[in-house]
């Protein structure tokens, strides 16, 4: 038998002890009365309630020394022949050992090293542990391991708590400047008869009352767009998006986007509102527009640098795509192992930019004026005579995409049929192509006045801001393979 089946089997033989004995190793409820924190503030001989995880546990004959954490901290405390009572000190020693969840009653004092402590009076077992906590030296370091198990995680790292406080502080920040600037938030479905609003590839699900195939949303464009067709001229939603895409450090399959939209404006005003965003939102939970992210130095101030997607392809690929053909961009890709997304010019600027631009960019920018190819809700760049180009654009920072920004197309013949020519390319096999949503089509015909719309990625907002390497650290309980199976394994 290895250590651990014999620790598991030490503790279940407590539990069994304590139930024979009278004592519900699991009661209902406990009056908790003060955090380890109140304890840690509290004067000295004040009475305390408190309760927590055993984190330390030292028995030294005559006095014992603990360490209990809460949600707000970790508070030591003492138990004492004499000073605590005989029935409570050796239940203590006999039966709570680390990882229990207690319950205590007791009076603030200091140790002779100084340290603010409590001395115990009565113990109650709250949570008999049945699984030991890692070893203290070693802990919890996987990082698969850290993911899959967060709780143990949240336990052995309480630093790693933070980073979701400061999350939290994040989402109430944005929404305190979207209300200050009179924008709605708003819910819309995730579960979908027509999925849209993105390029991707979406999960699919089925509702058995009405017999139904569904998708899980991949965006929540389409609905926020049928709010500004409805009357709404300022709206927005924090929502989950389930995208059937590959998995690396700033992708997982479910993850949290915010979506804005605001009639009578442009993509011109959707940068103000994106880069005011950041720069609000930082200063808000961290003090600065300056963060620190990976060994460089980050400035989210406002007004960000704007370059077009074709300078950024002329500064990192040394080529001026808007004076060379189909054939000499196909050359050009070839060269230098481009992987194409798709046959039009728009698409070959598409796949360069991605290839030498995007992990080249550090400092926030946006990337403006992209090719018409590469959505179908926008609308085209009132200035391009060639009509080459629409009116998006996406901000970049650290190699990375923030958001994705459009003005939107409002023009319903046209609306119609582009989506009827998504429809066409998804039946021939494109996963990622916008399947024809009638019933949108059908809202912008009502009429759609002039709208500015923002997709902005909360994750990675928060990875930037919390110095995070990977988006499964900000999201509490990242998406894993089953443990024991292999990548492709059923």
């Amino acid at each position: 038998m290895g250590r651990e089946e014999q620790i598991i089997g030490e503790r279940i033989k407590k539990v069994e002890e304590m139930i024979s004995n009278g004592v519900n190793p699991y009661p209902h409820s406990f009056d908790k009365k003060n955090s380890a924190n109140d304890c840690l503030k509290a004067k000295l001989g004040v009475s305390v309630k408190t309760a927590g995880r055993i984190m330390t546990k030292r028995d030294l004959g005559k006095i014992s020394f603990s360490r209990i954490r809460d949600s707000t901290g970790e508070v030591q405390i003492v138990l004492q022949d004499g000073e605590t009572g005989k029935k409570e000190f050796d239940f203590f020693k006999k039966y709570v050992d680390m990882g229990d969840i207690i319950g205590i009653e007791g009076k603030i004092i200091k140790t002779k090293t100084g340290e603010q402590s409590i001395l115990v009076k009565e113990v109650q077992m709250l949570s008999k542990s049945i699984l030991p906590l890692p070893e203290k030296w070693h802990g919890l370091q996987n990082k698969e391991d850290r993911y899959r198990k967060r709780y143990l995680d949240l336990i052995m790292n309480p630093e790693v708590k933070n980073v979701f406080d400061k999350r939290e502080e994040i989402i109430n920040a944005i929404r305190e400047y979207l209300v200050k600037k009179d924008f709605q938030e708003v819910d819309t479905p995730y579960l979908q008869i027509v999925y849209g609003g993105a390029s991707a590839k979406p999960f699919e699900t089925h509702l058995n009352s009405l017999n139904m195939n569904l998708f899980l949303s991949i965006s929540p464009e389409l609905y926020l767009k049928r709010l500004i067709v409805g009357g709404y001229d300022k709206v927005f939603t924090i929502a989950r998006n389930f995208r059937n895409e590959g998995i690396d450090r700033w992708h997982n399959p479910e993850f949290t986007m915010m979506e804005i939209y605001q009639a009578y404006a442009d993509y011109n005003d959707m940068m103000d509102l994106f880069e005011g965003l950041y720069e609000y939102v930082a200063k808000k939970v961290n003090g600065s527009t300056k963060v620190e992210y990976r060994g460089k130095t980050i400035d989210f101030k406002a007004p960000w640098k704007r370059m077009t997607m074709t300078q950024a392809v002329k500064k990192y690929a040394k080529i001026y795509v808007e004076k060379m053909s189909d054939q000499e961009l196909i050359e050009f890709m070839e060269k230098n192992h481009v992987e194409k997304k798709g046959d039009s010019w728009g698409w070959y600027v598409q796949s360069i930019f991605e290839h030498f631009c995007e992990e080249q960019i550090e400092q926030p920018i946006h990337i403006i004026d992209h090719p018409l190819e590469t959505t179908p809700l926008c609308k085209l760049h009132r200035k391009d005579k060639m009509c080459r180009l629409i009116e998006r654009f996406e901000p970049f920072c650290m190699g990375a995409e923030l958001g994705n920004c459009y003005s939107e197309l409002n023009n319903p013949i046209l609306q119609k049929t582009l989506l009827e020519e998504q429809q066409k390319a998804l039946s021939e096999g494109d996963d990622e192509a916008h399947p024809y949503d009638k019933d949108f089509v059908n809202a912008i015909e009502q009429g759609m006045p002039p709208t500015g719309g923002l997709g902005l990625g909360i994750d990675r907002m928060v990875m930037l801001l919390t110095g995070q390497d990977s988006i499964r650290d900000v999201i509490l309980f990242p998406f894993m393979k089953e443990e024991g199976k292999k990548k492709g394994v059923k």
